[in-house]
């Protein structure tokens, strides 16, 4: 379904007014936003639940530990899986200078999440000095946020993005891959094969992907490694914990005791 606009049309394409500018959304029911494009840059990120984010020729499945980066003028889609919460930082064009020239994942600090928390509450067309203040260190912040290969290419055969949504949306679901190429309709050799050269994964590789990308979720909301497992489809504790290291060179639980540390596929 089309949502919305989180910031309208005139002001996401406006030079005037605030350098930057908060937008936040909360929604019983799954965003999706069709391809469009503004003259401001946009950081978007989603605070609950995986997100698909297309943007020029990148497109990737991002977990709510980060957020995509969407330079002026670049044409860009978005689909949450399951119910929507998230905000997006629109910042003016002139200003962008610092950031990266082409789309990409970022990981997003404590600092900036606390000064988006700040900034929703501010009013009106313009800043008062204190507000300018805040949005020049979120500006700086947003600078400084590290480029992270985490994102997962989403495929284009509308048969395989049609099993990849299903997916993020339920990662623990434990079908095998014939079983998903009879939902889908598709012969399983040619999923097989088409997943390879529409992602550059295997559709098992694949798939411990976007669990793990999951698994970041639950884990930064505070849930048990154990229950996190279970949710992410892992009959086995501690193979979940071996993969998990494997990937992010750290285990569950020290990803969970110190989130502020940059961790990628």
């Amino acid at each position: 379904m089309a949502n919305i606009p989180l910031l309208s049309y005139a002001q996401a394409c406006s030079s005037s007014g605030p350098v930057l500018i908060t937008a936040i959304a909360q929604s019983d029911s799954i965003r999706d936003t069709h391809w469009h494009q503004h003259a401001r840059g946009q950081l978007l990120c989603a605070t609950k639940g995986l997100i698909s984010v297309s943007a020029a020729h990148s497109r990737w499945v991002v977990p709510a530990t980060h957020a995509v980066w969407i330079p002026p003028d670049v044409p860009h889609s978005l689909r949450s899986h399951g119910p929507f919460s998230g905000w997006s930082l629109y910042v003016a064009a002139d200003v962008c200078a610092a950031m990266p020239a082409q789309p990409c994942v970022l990981s997003v600090s404590g600092l900036l999440r606390e000064a988006v928390l700040r900034s929703t509450s501010w009013s009106g067309t313009g800043l008062d000095a204190a507000q300018s203040r805040l949005a020049h260190v979120m500006l700086d912040e947003m600078a400084a946020l590290p480029r992270v290969a985490l994102g997962l290419p989403m495929p284009s055969d509308t048969r395989l993005l049609r099993i990849a949504q299903a997916l993020s949306e339920r990662p623990g679901d434990d079908r095998s891959l014939d079983a998903w190429a009879r939902w889908a309709g598709i012969a399983p050799r040619t999923m097989s094969r088409r997943f390879i050269a529409e992602t550059g994964f295997s559709f098992t590789e694949w798939r411990q992907r976007v669990r793990l990308l999951g698994a970041l979720e639950l884990l930064m909301s505070g849930q048990s490694v154990m229950a996190t497992a279970l949710d992410m489809g892992y009959d086995n504790v501690s193979g979940f914990i071996a993969l998990f290291r494997r990937f992010f060179g750290v285990t569950p639980g020290q990803y969970a005791s110190s989130l502020g540390t940059d961790i990628f596929f």
